[in-house]
């Protein structure tokens, strides 16, 4: 019995050395089709690639018409090779002009051929061309003739994303891989970013297709699957991954996946026809992926990303890939794509040199948004396909005002976000030019514009924005970005030195605020089903006094002489400011009692989050120095609405009159108690959130620091009294249709408010 594998082994290797040899990309692509026909006894052997304006060209041939090559053109979609294209899935006829879809060219002289076998050339599960063999007799092609053209369509993929093709496109055509796409997503945060594509999870790049020995190579498979078998099962085996929940879900996914006999024998096959054992991974994870895109169902969509996730995982087994080499020749200008990401893994990246953030996930609230807006740069949301459609290297355009990614923009777009990226410039020396100017509105209100910070890095933005202080010291980002849990004394220096640079200007630290979505890797927290209504910020903090005692004592230490200003995360109930409080005056007796200095001055605080606290409002009121509200959560848990979900995030709208209330009774209380009240969520960032929050009566707010110039702008325009009246009454009347957000539009452009 013949030795199916041998022919595509020695096609293999044939095309091998003629990708080693110094040949001019045509006469590669010549040759190529040469031996693929040769070796599969084929009359005809022709590759189409497709261009950028949606049209399959052919490239090369073997037995059709020489003339037709860059002349023979098909629409995406059009023909039996348009079909596959857009298909991304072969096509194996025995008569071909029998078949609803052919398309007679007559150029190509393919008349007389009958028998056809057409397979997508794929990369990531992309379309990029399509090869082709055709036999004058009416025959079926095999199975591992199939497999073979397959594989070999693996090989020039490669040839198209590297480039070489591009010597041989006529001028002012492209190839689809590089053509311009523009993604329409959500504006999470403001900015324009002009630079080049950093994937963080980047694709690996098998550049070893053809494999010299392949019993190794099955070996090195068998040996990698054994490794990920292993690494799932101890995942699953710990005693932090809970029984139930969708942590469990996923990994018993990839469980599945991994021991699933129909993808390891088709794994196999590939290396049986000459690939490497990750070529092999690649070519099978490109052929599922490409059928999987095309599915609507979100469940089995979602699993296509598990599938995806769990075949990089076994190339980077095999290729030995580190993450950590993905960071080297990081580029100075990047804007990081994601399907979604965390905090801390932002602040991994040299921070000077990110420019934008675009995540396929996640919500306007999350905190890599919020991380991300500290740092001043733009992010676009929601933007659905951007990884895959994304090259690392690529030019981008991020459009943080508009929502929009443009991945490999054409020039004169480039030209014109340049452009607009200069006039951005222009208007930030504007803002900067009220720096110095007080924050007062026209009828004399004096409005405290404080900043949000979390890093030390943000500190020289407080003299810069004209702040009035720190109205929200994130500690937890020192824990987010340290590898191990910060020692007393560190803590300790790192406060002290954001008093330092504060340079006497108040500084408000909120006590340490893991959990839920803030994720501490030295500090495992117990999977939950709901982390952000769970086990997190001051729950987690009283459950580990020690944690917590560490970091008062640190704080005290560090404020010797001063005013130490700190304030409590997610109370829920005033019994549990009376706990710390305890806890604060033991560790001010055991400093007192080893003579250490105290601060001068003492402000404790709460965050109101939680809307239990609207009905302990005036015992929280005579219980604190003062209280900050958190916007964000305090909307989250008010609506009912995950911050993080998308779908549900922008449905109730933060200006909406059921908040407008809620926020305004705080104050309110506030006032009765002469208790100051500020506000230092996102709601404060935008000019018309923050003239709405001046208009039920706050007087103090806190930001990102690139948001206190258009902020500064917007109040030295406003006459509060005014806009008092006219939202008071709006809030009041039960009746009126009229969303508040439509009439502080109007109140602005009748009293000529910048916004």
């Amino acid at each position: 019995m013949r030795d199916q594998s041998a022919g595509p082994r020695v096609l293999l290797k044939r095309l091998r050395e003629l990708m080693a040899e110094p040949l001019e990309p045509q006469e590669r692509l010549d040759q190529i089709v040469r031996q693929i026909a040769s070796n599969m006894v084929a009359e005809v052997c022709s590759v189409y690639v497709l261009r950028s304006d949606g049209v399959l060209e052919l490239y090369a041939t073997e037995g059709l018409n020489k003339d037709s090559v860059h002349l023979a053109q098909l629409k995406m979609g059009q023909g039996l090779v348009g079909t596959i294209a857009a298909s991304a899935q072969p096509l194996n006829l025995s008569d071909a002009q029998a078949h609803p879809a052919f398309r007679y060219l007559p150029e190509t002289g393919e008349e007389i051929y009958h028998s056809f076998l057409g397979v997508p050339i794929l990369r990531t599960g992309r379309s990029l061309g399509v090869l082709v063999v055709q036999n004058k007799a009416a025959r079926n092609y095999r199975e591992d003739e199939l497999e073979a053209l397959e594989t070999t369509a693996m090989v020039l993929a490669e040839m198209i994303a590297t480039g070489e093709l591009k010597k041989i496109t006529r001028p002012g055509l492209e190839l689809d891989l590089t053509r311009a796409v523009t993604i329409e997503g959500d504006s999470y945060s403001e900015g324009i970013g002009l630079g080049y594509v950093v994937l963080h999870e980047p694709r690996i790049v098998v550049t070893n297709l053809l494999n010299e020995d392949t019993e190794t190579e099955i070996r090195r498979l068998a040996d990698a699957l054994g490794s990920l078998r292993i690494s799932i099962d101890d995942m699953l085996s710990r005693r932090e991954i809970s029984m139930e929940g969708e942590h469990r879900d996923v990994l018993e996914t990839y469980r599945m996946f991994a021991h699933d006999q129909g993808w390891v024998r088709r794994m196999e096959e590939a290396i049986n026809n000459g690939l490497t054992a990750e070529a092999a991974v690649e070519k099978v994870q490109s052929d599922t992926k490409a059928r999987m895109m095309r599915l609507t169902d979100p469940y089995l969509r979602e699993r296509m990303h598990d599938f995806d996730d769990l075949a990089n995982r076994l190339l980077r087994q095999l290729t030995g890939f580190s993450p950590h080499s993905a960071t080297e020749g990081f580029p100075g200008d990047a804007i990081i794509f994601a399907r979604a990401m965390g905090a801390a893994e932002l602040l991994d990246y040299p921070r000077e040199n990110v420019r934008g953030l675009v995540l396929e996930e996640g919500a306007v609230t999350s905190h890599v948004v919020i991380v991300a807006r500290a740092m001043g740069i733009a992010v676009v949301g929601q933007a659905t396909g951007a990884v895959a459609l994304a090259e690392n290297g690529d030019p981008v355009i991020i459009d943080g005002d508009d929502g929009a990614v443009h991945i490999r923009p054409v020039a004169d777009l480039q030209k014109a976000y340049e452009e607009k990226v200069r006039l951005r410039a222009r208007r930030q020396e504007q803002f900067r030019a009220l720096r110095d100017v007080e924050p007062i509105t026209k009828d004399g209100h004096r409005i405290r514009l404080q900043m949000n910070a979390g890093l030390l890095v943000d500190l020289p933005q407080l003299a810069d924005s004209g702040a009035d202080g720190i109205g929200l010291f994130r500690t937890e980002l020192q824990f987010m970005i340290a590898s191990t849990m910060p020692k007393s004394e560190e803590q300790e220096a790192f406060y002290r030195n954001v008093l330092r640079q504060a340079a006497g200007m108040p500084v408000t630290f909120r006590t340490l605020d893991i959990g839920g979505d803030k994720v501490v890797s030295y500090f495992r927290a117990q999977e939950e089903e709901n982390p952000a209504l769970g086990w997190r910020a001051i729950r987690l903090s009283l459950d580990r006094p020690g944690l917590l005692r560490t970091q008062l004592r640190a704080l005290l230490k560090a404020s010797a002489g001063a005013e130490l200003r700190m304030m409590l995360p997610m109370v829920t109930e005033v019994q549990e400011i009376r706990a710390v409080r305890e806890l604060m005056q033991k560790e001010v007796q055991h400093l007192s009692k080893f003579g250490h200095h105290l601060p001068k001055k003492l402000q404790f605080g709460a965050m109101l989050e939680v809307p239990a606290l609207m009905w302990q409002l005036d015992e929280l009121m005579d219980e604190v120095d003062f209280v900050s509200v958190g916007s964000n959560d305090l909307f989250q848990f008010s609506m009912a609405v995950d911050r993080g979900n998308a779908r549900v995030s922008d449905r109730f709208d933060i200006l909406g009159r059921p908040f407008l209330r809620i926020l305004r009774d705080i104050v309110r209380a506030g006032d009765r108690h002469k208790t100051p009240v500020t506000l230092c969520g996102e709601m404060a960032s935008k000019p018309l959130s923050a003239m709405a929050l001046i208009g039920v009566g706050f007087r103090s707010i806190s930001m990102s620091p690139t948001s206190i110039g258009p902020v500064k702008a917007m109040l030295l325009g406003l006459e509060a009294e005014k806009l008092s009246v006219e939202l008071n009454a709006a809030l009041d009347d039960h009746h009126s249709l009229v969303p508040v957000r439509e009439l502080l539009v109007r109140f602005a452009a009748d009293n000529n408010i910048p916004l």
